[in-house]
Parts: structure tokens; sequence; C-alpha cells
């Protein structure tokens, strides 16, 4: 990785990383983010300017999401000073549920859970018309319940973004919002027990099933788990 550790620029590193990534026998989550992580070691010294036009031009240029998101995510001074119009430059092009979820879970998500960027900011991709920002602002709810990955449980948050969806019925959303509340059933399921009471004529069929499942059985689909087994 010498001649690596020697390019100056970001879209020389992006171009190798590019051909690393396409030289892979095989393409799956493993073999990429083990380039990733090599990588992260490699790039730690850099500032965060650098790996902020890094993570742009493999997103915008490549169209990967889950190298360059996580590239940010690792790099303490790339992650931990990002600003609210950093953050939706990178998510510029979410098109897809791999793509949003990729972006959410990664950047959005931990930079809310951390204070980054405030709840009015959220709120505003959960008005959006663009589908895919309604469902960022969703999957961003669940860095608030994961805590395998520093989340507490945050009921008021996360039910305030499903407030604003609660009757969105685009399958994108639908798919987010039961997401959301069965990270919150995890966590907390009185709350989210409370909301399906409340709420059982706005939320779609979808939700309501997968989140009782998932309070009755730890399973978001249980007899298709079991025919799995």
């Amino acid at each position: 990785m010498r001649e690596v550790i020697e390019m100056e620029s970001p879209v020389e590193v992006a171009s190798e990383i590019h051909r690393q990534i396409q030289a892979l026998p095989v393409q799956n989550t493993h073999s990429v983010r083990t380039i990733r992580r090599e990588y992260t070691g490699f790039l730690r010294s850099e500032d965060r300017a650098f790996i902020l036009e890094l993570a742009g031009i493999l997103i915008h240029e490549y169209a990967f999401w889950a190298l360059p998101c996580e590239l940010v995510r690792y790099h303490p001074s790339a992650f931990g000073t990002l600003t609210g119009v950093e953050i939706e430059t990178l998510g510029q092009g979410i098109d897809s549920w791999w793509s949003v979820d990729s972006f959410a879970r990664t950047i959005s998500g931990p930079a809310w859970l951390r204070g980054l960027v405030s709840d009015e900011f959220i709120h505003s991709w959960a008005c959006s018309e663009d589908r895919w920002w309604r469902r960022a602002a969703l999957v961003s709810t669940v860095a608030l319940n994961l805590r395998s990955k520093g989340g507490f449980g945050d009921p008021v948050r996360t039910l305030a973004v499903c407030d604003n969806l609660v009757s969105d019925r685009d399958d994108m959303v639908v798919k987010a919002m039961s997401w959301a509340l069965r990270e919150l059933a995890a966590v907390d399921p009185d709350s989210a027990r409370s909301y399906l009471q409340e709420h059982e004529g706005e939320l779609a069929a979808r939700v309501r099933r997968e989140v009782r499942n998932k309070l009755d059985t730890g399973l978001k689909n249980p007899r298709r788990d079991a025919m799995d087994s």
C-alpha cells in the first residue's frame, strides 16, 4: 500500500479505491469493508477536508455509499465536526433503500445522536417531497435506539419523527417506519406498544403486524423465520 500512502489528492485515492474494489473476486460487504478498514488506517492523519472530499468523490462519481460513509464515520475529526450542510451534501443523490440506509445509519443518525445536528434538522427531511429523504429521517432514529452503536433508547425523538410520517403509505417509508419502531421496541417495548395502540387507525398494516411480532416474539416475521430454520 506504499503507492496509496504516497498519493496526494482525494481524486487519486478515490480512483485507487475504485480499482481495488473492481478487482475483488467477490464484491460483498465483508470484502469491501476490509478495504475500507485499511484506508481508515492509512488516512487517519489526513485532515477532515481531505476525507470529506474523498467521500464526496466516491459517492457522486463512483456511486459507492457504504465505504465512503464509513470513511467519514471512522475518521474522528471528519465525523466529529460535521455540519448540517456537509451531511446533506454527502446525502445528495440518495435514491435507493441501500444508499439511504448506508447514509442514515452511518452518518446522519450517529451525528444526530451525538448532538451534531438538531431535531428540527431531521424533522425537515420527514416533511420532504422526496421519498428517500423521508426514509432517511426514519432510519436516522435507529442510531438513537441501537445500544451496540451507542444508542440509549430515545422514545421522545423517535416518535416525534414517526408522528410526521404516520400516515405515509410510500412503501419505502412504511418499511422504515416498521424498522424505527422495532428498534424502539427492543429498548422500550412499553413506548412502542403504546404508540401502536394510539395510532392503530393510522399506521400501515405492515407496520402494525411487524412491530407486534417484534414485541411478542422478538422477531419481525416469526413464521417466515421458522420456515427458513
